[in-house]
């Protein structure tokens, strides 16, 4: 089966019987805990979970354990779930106890008992190695990772959990900035509801104040000014990141990502989709509609010659420069300067 992200398998879950064995695969504590709590619900009564989910090791109980436990019919439910944390480690077994356990794995996965589903948790897994190429085939690998509109979406309940709300577009902000993470996102969405607590909801400037990663965002605001060489704009709004108290270092930091990025979107259609931008460039539609928009209004040779007058800002910056206002001053003046090499 090929692989989904994590809204599929809760839309899965959704329709009907899920399949005899499903993998979460990554590290967002959120989304695992989401998922496996999606898994148990549609499977197993709540008067039943006492005795139809079982969470086992696959480090302390071993795979023996485990495929005879999901042999055993359960007591007083139709159906149960068996949950196996850990299950990475198979990879790091001897080739002889790995391929003992794989044979014995897919032997059950050929038949499987029809009232249990097997539920694979694992930080990673090498695609390469049999085991995982093993699940894709007779279960279903789920990522632990959601599409952009998902993420928002996810953000805006996160934040009713913790009884406040946010703004659609303060959401989608805060999603990308935690690059759709949401253990991350619940982390940042804890310090946000305190901070803006006193009115009716989070807004962008709260998540542009308080939350560090965003602040890359706002430097699309600036590319605007600098791709139309406004070269008196670009002072006032540099003027204004430095008064807001914005890191010198960090503020390159970001200018730097950002033309990187500008060189990946110069490679792409003028009017592509914003959308199909975002996946390519790994960003929010809005910021990659941007991304691409500049990106052809800049000579290419302009763009490289401003990644270079960028390496050489970073590194006077952190060789300890005391004026490091001039430095960025400086800066501004060559990025709406350079001619294409």
């Amino acid at each position: 089966m090929p692989e989904i992200e994590t809204d599929s398998l809760i839309k899965r879950l959704a329709r009907g019987e899920p399949p005899v064995a499903i993998v979460l695969l990554g590290t967002d504590t959120y989304l695992r805990d989401l998922c496996r709590n999606k898994i148990v619900e549609s499977c197993v009564p709540e008067s039943s979970r006492i005795w139809a989910v079982a969470n086992l090791s696959a480090r302390e109980a071993g795979w023996d354990e485990i495929l005879q436990r999901a042999r055993t019919m359960p007591m007083l439910a139709p159906r149960q779930v068996i949950i196996v944390e850990g299950a990475e480690s198979i990879e790091k077994l001897g080739d002889d106890s790995r391929e003992k356990i794989l044979e014995a794995l897919e032997k059950y996965l050929d038949s499987p008992a029809p009232f249990t589903v097997l539920l694979i948790e694992a930080a990673d897994l090498d695609g390469r190695q049999k085991f995982l190429k093993l699940l894709k085939e007779k279960g279903l690998v789920a990522s632990l990772t959601i599409g952009d509109e998902s993420a928002a979406s996810l953000t805006m309940q996160m934040a009713k959990e913790l009884g406040s709300e946010i703004s659609p577009d303060a959401a989608s902000l805060l999603a990308d900035s935690m690059n759709r993470e949401p253990g991350r996102i619940r982390i940042e969405l804890e310090k946000l509801a305190v901070y803006a607590q006193e009115r009716d909801r989070i807004a962008t400037s709260d998540v542009e104040a308080l939350v560090q990663a965003a602040r890359k965002n706002t430097v699309w605001q600036l590319a605007d000014i600098l791709a139309a060489r406004k070269r008196e704009q670009a002072f006032s709004f540099l003027d204004n990141l430095l008064r807001e108290g914005e890191d010198p270092i960090a503020m390159v930091g970001v200018l730097g990502w950002m033309y990187r990025k500008l060189v990946e979107a110069a490679d792409l259609p003028r009017h592509i989709h914003g959308h199909q931008a975002a996946r390519q460039l790994g960003m929010r539609p809005e910021s990659a509609e941007a991304a691409v928009r500049n990106a052809h209004l800049i000579p290419k040779g302009r763009l490289l010659d401003s990644l270079l007058a960028l390496a050489e800002a970073d590194s006077q910056l952190k060789s300890g420069i005391r004026d490091r206002r001039a430095l960025t001053e400086f800066l501004i003046a060559r990025l709406t300067s350079l001619p294409a090499s």
